[in-house]
């Protein structure tokens, strides 16, 4: 690896235009006042690392959940999925991360499989790592169905400062473990709902890597893993 690859990662699209409007205002900050200008300079780096997009090592075994986001994982608790995806009344152990404004914000599948639902819902914005933020703010909901029928939901949640949630997944399309599937601006949250009698296998507060850290194994295979960079 090059020294530079450690500092300089590759940005997603949807961030050049912000990158553009903070550099803009940095020079307008240059030309007010010199230590303006470093601070928007500051702001404009923030920037860029916040679109990031570095690839990531994906497990390729069958059967392993890995985590949608990067971040840490704020709750592990029994809840009812998003009644939009029709998954039924029942609730499911739901493992959230949460993601603060340093952290890649590039959601990634969780697991292989077809998406049967997409359902976006407007709501607040309360800090999303409260548990009301589930249910009360801005959200968007994907099932995906792995090949043995089984469904899984993860949920995208607006936090405080974000304001706009990303998807480019529609039904119908088949998702590769750790595809990149939507994104959110400036701080959110990404929440896990596993099928009945799979239990996780991470801990509150653990650190989450986006298409590499697993949160769940949902078959009986658990051989040597293999991986493939994406």
């Amino acid at each position: 690896m090059k020294m530079t690859d450690t500092f300089l990662k590759p940005m997603h699209p949807e961030g050049y235009k912000f990158v553009a409007i903070f550099a803009a205002v940095t020079l307008v900050l240059f030309w007010i006042w010199d230590p303006l200008g470093w601070l928007g300079l500051g702001l404009t780096v923030w920037c860029y690392y916040f679109f990031r997009d570095p690839k990531r090592a994906v497990p390729q075994n069958a059967g392993l959940l890995v985590s949608p986001a990067d971040g840490v994982v704020s709750l592990i608790e029994r809840a009812v999925p998003p009644a939009e995806l029709g998954l039924g009344p029942e609730a499911l152990t739901r493992v959230s991360v949460f993601m603060n404004v340093f952290n890649c914000h590039v959601n990634r599948a969780p697991i292989a499989g077809k998406v049967t639902a997409v359902a976006y819902r407007p709501g607040k914005f309360f800090n999303a790592s409260l548990d009301k933020a589930s249910e009360e703010n801005e959200r968007n909901a994907l099932a995906i169905e792995v090949a043995d029928g089984r469904k899984i939901a993860v949920v995208q949640i607006a936090g405080l400062v974000a304001r706009r949630i990303m998807c480019w997944t529609k039904p119908g399309d088949a998702l590769r473990t750790g595809e990149r599937f939507g994104l959110i601006r400036f701080g959110s949250r990404l929440d896990v709902y596993l099928p009945e009698g799979v239990e996780p296998q991470v801990a509150l507060w653990q650190t989450m890597v986006a298409g590499e850290t697993v949160i769940a194994l949902i078959g009986q295979d658990a051989p040597a893993r293999a991986a493939v960079v994406d």
